[in-house]
């Protein structure tokens, strides 16, 4: 405490300048309107400068944590895990097809690529994000897209040629089956355009002994996405009344304000599955039509 009173005592005269001057410049920018008016723009650009070195500071840190979960990712041999592959029955099959076979005799279903996000939307209740992979890089429409953490982010829906656009799951047109991991039963996920941090889960009865944090996980239903992959998190779970099925609140598990690496799925029997279920439908209505 001494030595505190000491160097006060000491610069006295220098601590009242500092303080009249402080008087000055306040009343200064204070009552003259032109000075006001350079102080603010002195000010705001300071102000703009610390931000944009702490924006660029908080995205290499960013950036490393991303990088890090891709490396992750490639480091688990996403592209070797055993749900990408089917068992062929090599009694019943003379000739492969064109789908790569590995060592064990399976053939490849789905195939994953890695893209950037270079822009994206959270604001909005249609929400899209572009990627840097186009049909040049073996990217099509209705492709999956999941971010570097595993999580479902959304499909391709526009592919050109160097670039692909992408419908995230915030969106209230889009609206997939996905499946309750704990019991294994389907509902719908949607988005209401209302937060970013939540989706709605409809269908799941009653019956099963939902909790909070319960998995979601990607259905079997869709040609898409492959089944079991991670969708979100229960946050909250509410009763509708009326019917005899929850309304679950979704956690995603994409963090949809911060994508930067994302995988697009390819399966490579899309086309041939897709083609089979489209005879099947005009088989069904010939034969009721002839009826």
């Amino acid at each position: 405490m001494r030595n505190i009173f000491l160097f006060i005592r000491r610069f006295s005269v220098f601590i009242g300048f500092l303080i009249l001057q402080g008087i000055c410049l306040y009343n200064l920018f204070t009552y003259n309107r032109l000075h006001r008016v350079k102080g603010l723009e002195a000010a705001g650009r300071v102000t703009s400068y610390f931000n944009s070195k702490y924006n660029s500071l908080e995205d290499f840190f960013r950036m490393q944590a991303e990088n890090k979960r891709v490396h992750q990712m490639n480091d688990s041999l996403l592209n070797l895990m055993q749900a990408n592959f089917v068992q062929i029955d090599t009694n019943a099959i003379l000739v492969h097809d064109t789908a790569a076979v590995d060592t064990t005799g399976k053939a490849r279903r789905y195939l994953w690529r890695p893209a950037q996000v270079l822009y994206a939307t959270v604001n909005s209740d249609k929400n899209y994000l572009q990627i840097n992979r186009g049909t040049s890089s073996g990217i099509g429409n209705d492709m999956g897209v999941f971010s570097s953490n595993g999580g479902l982010v959304g499909k391709v829906v526009n592919a050109g040629k160097d670039f692909s656009e992408v419908m995230t799951l915030l969106h209230v047109m889009n609206k997939l089956s996905v499946q309750l991991k704990k019991t294994g039963n389907s509902g719908i996920i949607s988005w209401d355009g209302k937060m970013p941090t939540e989706l709605t889960l409809n269908g799941i009865p009653k019956t099963d002994s939902v909790r909070l944090g319960d998995t979601i996980l990607t259905g079997n239903y869709s040609l898409s996405y492959p089944p079991g992959k991670m969708v979100g998190t229960v946050s909250r779970v509410l009763k509708d009344e009326a019917t005899n099925f929850f309304i679950l609140k979704i956690k995603p598990a994409a963090n949809f304000g911060s994508l930067q690496q994302v995988f697009v799925v390819e399966n490579l029997n899309y086309e041939a599955l897709q083609q089979l279920g489209e005879e099947t439908g005009r088989k069904v209505e010939a034969k009721s039509g002839n009826k």
